[in-house]
């Protein structure tokens, strides 16, 4: 079994290298749109129509997954960063900024797709006019599109993520694969920082919530994507400090099977109490929630990553899905405070009063500390780029806090939900001690 694991992360790692290394390859010439808009309007095949108050003179643009069953969680953080924006009346000090919305997934995926994400970062190192994107969601598509900005023409483009939780953005260590963080920042210098923490926390609290349910034995599964592959291992070192045995895994749940009762049944067969899903709902997770929950006796725990966010999708499992926990960085919206709690009430206000997606705080924050960096800025991507490592905030929508060296957040709880009526129910915030983080 460790032969095979081994074997199979090294497989991973040299593919996920392969793709980046492929990336600088193409350069910007194969890469690029069939059709390139003109400065300061990006694609119409991948973005949105440009939202503004008037004349710009500078443009933001966010990557996510618009598509499949990350769109109820996207498109409310779209609507949480043009909220923000409304604020300032498009204003970043004394510069006039515009914003476009674009997408990184394809219809026939439902899920990020890496020409699609390569393509636009192209997009957005080609316009000058780009001073800053906020994005990805998926880690994935992080790693292709942060080096074509990092040695974008005119300057590096800054990037700040709501959602990405992989390691090896910006550290090396537990969860990561040979070569990073380095190989995503080809020019020696920072572009990329984000708001929520990494998944070497994400999975030991995931780890500290199988043991609070008094769980001895557990199963691990994942989909081998960078992210997947990555908070599975986060979670398999911390279970095993905290004395739980890991019976199996990580094995591969194949996002194209069929069935996965073959799948719970080999897993019902190690006496596992908790069954851990290291990966995204994007791919056929609806499916495996409700083939194991169809074999595994109601006792055995599932518990997922925040890659099966948003809960709307997890509820399409039906009564499967009611007890699952899913585990997500950062405070709960209710629990926000000060100028969180603001913004959740006039938000939730906005959008009608339905229940906030997890990241929707995130994305609103991510698009605040933008538009800080802008304005601090003298108006090149460089200076952009140098102020979003200035990060320094007290009493923000997602609390006080600061960005390191290495583009971090010292932000660490991580919120497990319980689904519960197919919504997402808070259940507790846990903090992993370093110990389990190493």
């Amino acid at each position: 079994m460790r032969k095979r694991l081994v074997v199979g992360a090294l497989a991973a790692a040299a593919g996920t290298l392969a793709i980046v290394a492929a990336s600088y390859a193409a350069g910007h010439k194969s890469a690029r749109p069939a059709a390139v808009a003109r400065q300061g309007v990006l694609p119409s095949g991948s973005c949105a129509s440009v939202t503004k108050s008037g004349s710009y003179k500078y443009l933001i643009a966010s990557d996510l997954p618009m598509q499949g069953p990350n769109r109820p969680q996207t498109v409310q953080m779209v609507a949480a960063i043009k909220f923000v924006l409304k604020q300032h009346k498009y204003k970043a000090g004394k510069f006039k900024i515009a914003y476009q919305a674009c997408d990184d997934s394809t219809a026939e995926s439902g899920a990020w797709n890496s020409a699609k994400c390569t393509t636009n970062g192209h997009a957005y190192a080609d316009d000058r006019t780009v001073v800053g994107v906020i994005g990805t969601f998926n880690s994935g598509c992080a790693k292709l599109i942060v080096p074509i900005l990092n040695r974008a023409p005119g300057g590096m483009v800054g990037m700040v993520s709501p959602a990405n939780t992989a390691v090896g953005l910006t550290v090396a260590g537990l969860g990561t694969n040979p070569g990073e963080p380095n190989i995503y920042y080809p020019s020696g210098k920072r572009n990329y920082i984000r708001v929520v923490a990494r998944d070497d926390v994400q999975g030991p609290a995931g780890a500290m919530l199988a043991k609070q349910l008094k769980a001895k034995k557990v199963y691990i599964l994942t989909d081998r994507q960078v992210y997947g592959l990555g908070v599975a291992k986060t979670f398999e070192s911390a279970a095993k400090k905290l004395k739980m045995t890991v019976v199996g895994g990580p094995d591969l749940w194949d996002p194209k099977a069929s069935s996965y009762e073959p799948l719970a049944t080999k897993i019902k067969q190690t006496g596992a109490q908790a069954v851990y899903l290291g990966g995204i709902v994007c791919l056929n997770g609806t499916k495996l929630i409700k083939d194991l929950r169809a074999v595994l006796p109601k006792s055995v725990k599932i518990i997922a990553p925040d890659g099966f966010t948003p809960f709307q999708s997890v509820a399409q499992a039906g009564p499967a899905a009611e007890g699952m926990y899913i585990t997500v960085p950062g405070a709960p919206p209710e629990k926000l405070k000060g100028p969180g709690a603001k913004f959740v009430k006039a938000f939730k206000k906005a959008i009608g009063g339905v229940q906030l997606a997890p990241y929707a705080a995130y994305a609103a924050q991510s698009a605040e500390v933008l538009i800080t960096a802008i304005a601090k800025s003298n108006g090149t991507r460089n200076s952009v780029t140098s102020n979003l490592f200035k990060t320094n905030v007290k009493n923000g929508i997602i609390g006080t806090f600061k960005i390191d060296k290495n583009g971090d957040t010292n932000l660490a709880g991580i919120t497990a939900y319980v689904m519960r009526g197919g919504v997402g129910k808070t259940y507790q915030t846990f903090y992993p001690p370093k110990a389990l983080q190493r």
